[in-house]
C-alpha cells in the first residue's frame, strides 16, 4: 500500500475549498508516501476536475455514481471499491457532516485505522501518526495505528490552508459497481446564522480573551475591529460564555486563521488549544499584562501592558 487518496466534496453544484485543504494535508506526507490522487465521485464529477488543476495531486479519477442528492450508501462503496483498486497507504476525507455518513463504514468494513477530527497528520519513522485534540480540547492527543496498512483520516476544515496555483493533472474515468441505496433525501435545508462570518478567510484578526473581563467591554472592541479593518474574534472562554458567537472562536475547538497574515491578540493568555488554531501566523502581536502568559512564546511582537490602554491608543490612530 502506498499514496494518498483524497475524497473530493462537492455540494450544490460546487467544489467546497475543504477539498483544497485535504491537498496541502497530502503536501506533508508526499514525499514518504508516493503520489496524491484525488477521487471526484457523483452523477456528473467531470463538472470538478478544473477547480482540481492545482499544485500537489499527480491524478484524478472521476465515478460516476449516485443520483443528483447526496447518498451515503454510494459514497461508502465506491471509496471501499477504489481503495482495493488503487491501493493508498492513507485515505483522506473532511471532518463534515457528508463525511459523517460514510468514513467510519469505509474505516470498518475495510479494517482500516480511522480517527476524525484530525489537525495535523505526518509520516514519522514510516509511521503514519494524526494529532486531534482530547479531553475537551485541553490536550492534543497523538494517534498510530500499528498494524493497519491503510489508514482513514478526516480532516478539520480550517486546519490546513488550501493550495493555490494552477498545474496540469491527468483525469481518468473509473467505473464502479452500483450500490444499493437505502437512503433517499427528501429536501435539503442550509441553515442559516445571524453570524456568518467566514474567520478562516480573514487576512487581519484581532482577537479578545478573558483579560477584557466583562461582556459589556467586547462593544469597544468591536469598534476597534472596524476601526482598523479587522475581523474581530476571541478564545474559547469568551465564546462558551456566549460573549461573541462561537464562529468566532479560534483554537482547537473552534476555527483555524487559515488566511490570516496580521493576528492582534488582545487579553488571550495563550493556552495551547489557542495556539492550535493561530500559532502559524506570520506576524502575531500581543497584548497582555502578564510577562509570562504564552502567547508571548509564538508572538513576533509583544507588548506588557494594560489592554484597554493600548486599544484606545490604536483607535486614535484611525
Amino acid at each position: 500500500m502506498s499514496g494518498v487518496l483524497i475524497i473530493a466534496e462537492h455540494r450544490a453544484g460546487e467544489l467546497r475549498p475543504v477539498t483544497l485543504e485535504l491537498v496541502a494535508s497530502a503536501g506533508t506526507l508526499k514525499g514518504g508516501a508516493g503520489k496524491v490522487t484525488v477521487a471526484v465521485i457523483g452523477p456528473e464529477p467531470a463538472r470538478f476536475t478544473a477547480a482540481l488543476q492545482v499544485p500537489g495531486i499527480d491524478d484524478i479519477v472521476t465515478v460516476a455514481a449516485g443520483s443528483g442528492d447526496f447518498d451515503p450508501d454510494t459514497m461508502a462503496h465506491v471509496i471501499g471499491e477504489l481503495i482495493r483498486g488503487i491501493g493508498p497507504r492513507v485515505v483522506l476525507v473532511p471532518h463534515s457532516v457528508d463525511a459523517f455518513g460514510y468514513a467510519s463504514v469505509v474505516a470498518t468494513s475495510g479494517n482500516h485505522g480511522f480517527a476524525t477530527d484530525v489537525f495535523k497528520v505526518e509520516d514519522i519513522d514510516g509511521e503514519i501518526v494524526a494529532t486531534r485534540g482530547g479531553y475537551g480540547q485541553k490536550v492534543n492527543v497523538e494517534v498510530d495505528f500499528p498494524g493497519r496498512t491503510v489508514v482513514v483520516l478526516a480532516i478539520r476544515a480550517g486546519g490546513y490552508k488550501p493550495v493555490e496555483g494552477t498545474e496540469s493533472v491527468p483525469v481518468s474515468v473509473v467505473a464502479v459497481s452500483a450500490a444499493e441505496m437505502r437512503v433517499h433525501p427528501r429536501e435539503y435545508i442550509e441553515l442559516s446564522s445571524a453570524d456568518d462570518v467566514d474567520i478562516t478567510a480573514a487576512d487581519f484578526i484581532l482577537t479578545v480573551g478573558r483579560g477584557i473581563g466583562e461582556e459589556a467591554k467586547v462593544a469597544q472592541f468591536r469598534e476597534l475591529a472596524e476601526a482598523v479593518g479587522a475581523t474581530l474574534c476571541c478564545s474559547r472562554p469568551i465564546a462558551d460564555s456566549g460573549w461573541l458567537p462561537k464562529s468566532r472562536q479560534v483554537g482547537q475547538s473552534g476555527k483555524t486563521a487559515a488566511a490570516c497574515k496580521l493576528y492582534l491578540a488582545l487579553g488571550v493568555s495563550g493556552a495551547i488549544q489557542h495556539l492550535a488554531g493561530m500559532k502559524h501566523v506570520s506576524t502575531i502581536v500581543a497584548v497582555n499584562s502578564d510577562p509570562g502568559a504564552s502567547i508571548f512564546s509564538v508572538a513576533k511582537y509583544g507588548i506588557v501592558g494594560d489592554l484597554f490602554e493600548v486599544a484606545e491608543e490604536l483607535k486614535t490612530h484611525f
